[in-house]
């Protein structure tokens, strides 16, 4: 799926596309009003992301200019710009969706997603979610509360199989076999060190708790409280 992001502030398209590009998008950048019409006009987009305020040429002008020629591609507006007249504007030129600066990625992700699956675009990842945790399988990537947090082969392999059995007691035994079907299995620490680290990843400062320990039996996996 292809991605036009058009934006003047280099500290936020780099790691937008970063983190695009990990969600299996093509990610096709401009820095002015220019040349993004340009691409705009001529490319072949599923998304377009256009900041508002822009040299040269504002991204109201651009999704206008598209408009007019009749181009339906998706457009989410960024914007410094948060008074319900600069909204109303937006959506009359043709925005299908409107983001205020500063938001969170988690936020800006999910109306990507639901720009295209509107659109009728869309993705072959498997997703998972269980709270405020999001799991892209194939990437190995975890989202919570606006944080990607990337994870190991292994520990994405035990976040998945929580995350199908959510509040469920899985037993040690049970994750063994899951985790090392074809293995022999390692030491119990192996498994508690795994867990140590996949809790340290998920479970930041001010997170609630989503790995319980069964003391004696296994682990049970959701949010409390």
């Amino acid at each position: 799926m292809q991605i036009l992001l058009v934006d003047d502030e280099v500290e936020l398209t780099e790691p937008l596309t970063r983190v695009l590009s990990r969600e299996g998008f093509e990610v096709d950048v401009a820095y002015d009003g220019i040349s993004g019409s340009e691409l705009a006009l001529k490319g072949v987009y599923d998304l377009l992301i256009l900041d508002w305020m822009l040299p040269q040429r504002s991204g109201l002008e651009i999704c206008q200019k598209l408009r007019s020629q009749g181009k339906t591609t998706p457009v989410l507006f960024l914007t410094a710009k948060d008074t319900l007249d600069d909204r109303v504007l937006g959506l009359d030129a043709g925005a299908d969706d409107y983001l205020v600066k500063p938001f969170e990625l988690r936020e800006l992700l999910a109306r990507v997603r639901a720009l295209l699956r509107r659109s009728g675009v869309t993705s072959s990842h498997q997703r998972l979610r269980v709270g405020t945790l999001e799991l892209d399988v194939e990437n190995q990537l975890v989202y919570r509360n606006g944080r990607l947090i990337e994870l190991s082969e292994k520990e994405s392999k035990l976040l998945q199989y929580f995350m199908q059995h959510p509040e469920q007691l899985l037993t040690h035994e049970q994750i063994y076999d899951h985790l090392w079907s074809e293995d022999t299995p390692p030491s119990s620490n192996v498994l508690a060190a795994l867990i140590r680290l996949l809790r340290r990843k998920i479970e930041g400062k001010g997170d609630i708790p989503i790995i319980h320990t069964v003391y004696g039996k296994g682990y049970r996996f959701g949010e409390r409280g």
